[in-house]
């Protein structure tokens, strides 16, 4: 009996041992707790809804979780908002960015930059400032503001890192493979990236993509068209032809789209060789056409 119960003893303590997770020591490089939080944002990216229950759960992690979980949550945060700068998600990583811990608030703030990454959002450029400023006298906090900066402008504003693409309906595997080893990397910040290894931040290019339409004619040669960009309406499941966009405006490409933006001819005169209007599109003559008549 005695020794059934020192044997209970002992199990339980090894449960309640197992369910603090250990930081990492010097071999082992990562933890198995902040790859987790990871893992349930890649499963979850890509798709509104599972993004949003994702979100929820990240929130409770914060609230129970130790330190490991903790470091985990904010690239978790931002796998599902990559160069999509949501409000929710930068006021969750701006209030993370002033952490206790060191590597909690480290990967806050380049997570805030890969959140706006190529959108120069200014409300987490203004974050941004205000943390340099915060954080002037710690160099290695610094170092990871001046990251998250040039994240943010990347491109002047002409890039995107998000790995959908095609209304968001196909992943890019060589850039969800980029992004996944770029948050490797920050996840040992002081390790690698302020070792001697911070080249591996150059990963995250694979998954840089231009966010202009541009419209070409068949010699491929540039054809400024009119086009209107709005809001995309998810219209599954809506009978007839719904409209695909709202609340558009008219411009002459090249335009630049952003995360939510879809984009539709204006114009007869030319038929799209491709259904979905983003990148570079090739349009020819539409042999139906009937130019307006002039009075």
């Amino acid at each position: 009996g005695a020794a059934g119960a020192s044997g209970a003893g002992a199990s339980a303590g090894g449960s309640a041992g197992a369910a603090q997770a250990k930081v990492p020591t010097d071999g082992q490089l990562f933890d198995a707790a902040s790859l987790t939080a990871m893992g349930v944002a890649m499963i979850a990216m890509g798709e509104d809804l599972g993004a949003q229950m994702a979100h929820r759960a990240l929130g409770h992690m914060l609230q129970y979780g130790d330190v490991s979980v903790r470091r985990g949550v904010p690239l978790a945060i931002v796998a599902l908002n990559v160069s999509n700068p949501e409000q929710s998600a930068v006021d969750l990583l701006s209030k993370l960015s002033h952490d206790s811990d060191t590597a909690t608030a480290i990967n806050s703030i380049v997570a805030m930059g890969l959140c706006g990454a190529g959108t120069n959002n200014s409300r987490i450029a203004n974050n941004l400032r205000s943390l340099a400023s915060y954080y002037s006298k710690e160099a290695g906090h610094l170092f990871a503001v001046r990251i998250a900066q040039g994240l943010l402008h990347a491109g002047k504003g002409l890039l995107g890192f998000n790995p959908y693409h095609s209304n968001r309906m196909l992943l890019c595997p060589p850039a969800a493979a980029a992004l996944v080893a770029f948050m490797h990397t920050v996840l040992d910040f002081k390790g690698l990236v302020l070792g001697k290894h911070h080249a591996l931040l150059y990963t995250l290019l694979a998954a840089a993509a231009p966010r202009m339409l541009i419209t070409l004619d068949e010699d491929l040669n540039a054809l400024p068209v009119p086009v209107r960009v709005g809001t995309a309406v998810d219209t599954v499941g809506l009978a007839g032809k719904p409209k695909a966009i709202t609340g558009f405006q008219t411009h002459t490409t090249p335009v630049l789209l952003a995360y939510s933006d879809r984009a539709e001819l204006a114009t007869d005169e030319y038929l799209p060789m491709h259904s979905i209007l983003e990148g570079f599109i090739i349009l020819k003559k539409n042999p139906e056409y009937v130019p307006p008549m002039q009075t």
